[in-house]
């Protein structure tokens, strides 16, 4: 389970070297934090990707979705689905069970 935090690390070398990070790396790590049933970090990693316009995709949401789902957030939860909407990301099967398992 601490897998997440050396995630965050290499993303956070890549920027200082230089090293684009995409979508790819960032939904990379948000899965680090969803294994790792954090959530605060995988939102923070969301909140990145916007500030640098790096484009967040229906698997970052979910990814991002189930870190909020294991860790209890509901309301985060629920919001991020909004998001999507506001965003114009597709969901899918995935989103919803995610956002259901975290009604659980």
């Amino acid at each position: 389970f601490g897998d997440w935090k050396l995630a965050l690390q290499l993303l956070r070398e890549m920027s200082e070297d230089r090293v684009a990070r995409s979508t790819i790396t960032f939904n990379s790590a948000i899965s680090s934090c969803e294994k790792g049933r954090t959530w605060a970090p995988a939102l923070q990693l969301l909140s990145e990707m916007a500030k640098d316009l790096v484009e967040r995709s229906t698997i970052t949401f979910n990814a991002a979705i189930s870190a909020c789902a294991k860790g209890g957030m509901l309301t985060t939860a629920l919001q991020l689905l909004r998001n999507m909407a506001q965003n114009r990301v597709e969901t899918n099967s995935i989103t919803y069970s995610a956002v259901v398992s975290a009604c659980e």
